[in-house]
C-alpha cells in the first residue's frame, strides 16, 4: 500500500515536472497536482505512523519472564 503511495507521488511529481517543461510557468493544471502531491504525501505520513504504531506495539508487548518462581 505504502509503495504505491509512494509510486503515485512521483508520477505526480513528474507529471508537474513536464507541465512546467512544456508551459515555463505555473499553470491551473500544476496547482491542481501540487494540491494531489499534498494530499498523498498526508496519506504517506498516515500510513507510516499506522506501521510505526503497529511496530511499537509488538515490541511492547513481548513476552516477559519472571525470574522469581
Amino acid at each position: 500500500m505504502i509503495q504505491d503511495l509512494y509510486r503515485q507521488k512521483r508520477s505526480l511529481e513528474f507529471r508537474w515536472q513536464s507541465e512546467y517543461e512544456q508551459s515555463g510557468k505555473y499553470t491551473l493544471d500544476m496547482v491542481e497536482i501540487d494540491e494531489k502531491i499534498k494530499s498523498i504525501i498526508t496519506e504517506i505520513k498516515a500510513e507510516e505512523f499506522k506501521i510505526a504504531d503497529r511496530e511499537n506495539k509488538i515490541s511492547s508487548s513481548a513476552a516477559q519472564v519472571s525470574v522469581a518462581t
